[in-house]
């Protein structure tokens, strides 16, 4: 929470001030606050005050990545009204937030690589001022949680984690970007499977689970991708033993990868899972063993938010919320 005055009203202008009762959420839940408008030295016509939610977002430009922040939902709170001079007042508010939103803490640390907020927008003469950022703290599902505890269980080591412009194949998604959550694999399959990227894409009545695993390559060979896709319900989801699924799923597709590349598969586990399937129970309730746990995972991993590029458009506050000044 912060206090400015609105640069494109100038000196005297109103100041925008909005409150969150609590920046924790998970998706397809809410944020609830108020805005908090102060009137400047005349009155003004304010023609609408609009919340959005925004996020960064790694952009392919020909060769080159970069990172821009990105507005993925946005809801006005209030339309049309005259505040006057200096007249206090108080808009509440309800933000519902996405499905799809992305994660931004798992176990009570934070990911490192991902910046979630609402921003307020606040238009008076049509003159627009982006003037207020908040954070927001994404906790996961506990379908997301049932998944990512397994991957701590497993041995898995958290390596990195954003958020991509496109559309997984298979996968029904409302937003145009998808979060990967990136690990080192475990200790068995070192040498062998470069890291695994899990990424998540919720609705009310499904979560779809994807996996990629990236092989390293060698001198004289090129690596490869392998991937797996699991629909269940949140439900399912939260009673299914992700540690025999992943596992097996891994295993699997080291072996096929090893195949194709030439080499012998004898390392891992194999339960015969297929890349592309829809699991509810099982009844396989090995468990992987050895690990840290998520929270100790991505705590022993995230030193901050990693800085990037910013959209030129947005204001400076937006740039030090992301951790980085650059246009």
């Amino acid at each position: 929470m912060f206090k400015r005055m609105l640069q494109a009203f100038g000196v005297g202008g109103p100041t925008v001030d909005t409150v969150l009762h609590d920046p924790n959420c998970r998706p397809g839940g809410q944020l609830s606050g108020e805005v908090r408008l102060a009137g400047g030295s005349a009155d003004v016509d304010i023609e609408h005050v609009t919340l959005s939610l925004v996020t960064r977002m790694e952009v392919e430009r020909g060769d080159s990545e970069h990172n821009a922040v990105v507005e993925f939902f946005r809801v006005a709170v209030a339309g049309r009204f005259q505040l006057r001079e200096g007249e206090q007042r108080s808009i509440p508010f309800q933000l519902p937030v996405p499905w799809e939103t992305p994660v931004t803490l798992v176990g009570g640390a934070p990911l490192r690589g991902m910046s979630v907020g609402v921003r307020t927008e606040l238009s008076v003469a049509k003159a627009v001022d982006k003037g207020d950022l908040d954070a927001v703290h994404v906790h996961p599902l506990p379908s997301q949680e049932a998944v990512l505890d397994a991957f701590g269980r497993l041995g898995f080591q958290f390596k990195n984690a954003d958020v991509e412009r496109g559309h997984l194949h298979g996968v029904r998604q409302e937003l145009p970007f998808y979060q990967e959550i990136e690990f080192f694999p475990p200790s068995q399959y070192a040498g062998r499977i470069n890291e695994v990227e899990l990424t998540f894409v919720a609705s009310p009545g499904e979560l779809a689970v994807v996996l990629e695993a990236d092989k390293r390559g060698g001198l004289f060979r090129s690596g490869g991708d392998a991937f797996g896709r699991f629909h269940l319900s949140h439900q399912e989801a939260e009673r299914t033993d992700w540690a025999a699924h992943i596992d097996g799923w891994l295993g699997q597709a080291a072996g096929r990868m090893a195949q194709h590349y030439g080499q012998q598969p004898g390392y891992g586990h194999q339960q015969g899972y297929g890349h592309q399937q829809h699991y509810g129970d099982h009844d396989d309730h090995r468990r992987g063993g050895g690990g840290m746990g998520m929270g100790g995972m991505v705590a022993a991993g995230a030193a901050g938010v990693v800085g990037g590029f910013v959209a030129a458009e947005m204001i400076d506050e937006v740039g030090d919320f992301f951790g980085g000044d650059d246009e």
